[in-house]
């Protein structure tokens, strides 16, 4: 199945997606758009070139298991985008993302507006790695 990750961010919104294998999550772009309306459908258009079939959303729990602020507003992001698009949309854990991101992108010595403009299509890549390993080891097909 061709799923394809969000990282859903106020301004930078990371794009990854992985091919009907379901072996490799690849950084596809990030949109740069902080209208939360244009941002879902910036989003769509995406999932529609991809041929997407399922879509994850990052959800940032608290790290004490909590829903706060930002959750609830990736959610809405979630619903809006399922609603738009017609394909399932799930949300996933991505507590700890962005900083495995940035530990990602200093091992490859990946600094300033180069940093700046590929961290978020990282964490989208970390969002769905995880989904998938869990896909993988759950046996779930859907």
């Amino acid at each position: 199945m061709i799923i394809m990750s969000v990282d859903f961010g106020d301004a930078r919104t990371g794009i990854a997606v992985c091919g009907k294998s379901e072996m490799i999550a690849s950084p596809v772009t990030v949109i740069a758009e902080k209208d939360f309306n244009k941002c879902i459908e910036k989003t769509a258009a995406l999932a529609k070139e991809q041929r997407a079939e399922q879509i994850v959303v990052g959800y940032p729990m608290n790290m004490n298991g909590t829903v706060g602020e930002r959750a609830e507003k990736c959610k809405l992001f979630a619903e809006e985008l399922e609603k738009l698009t017609g394909i399932t949309v799930k949300l996933w854990d991505e507590r700890c993302t962005t900083v495995s991101a940035h530990n990602a992108l200093n091992v490859t010595n990946t600094r300033g507006k180069k940093r700046k403009a590929v961290v978020d299509a990282v964490a989208a890549v970390l969002i769905l790695e995880s989904y998938l390993g869990f896909r993988r080891n759950s046996g779930e097909t859907t």
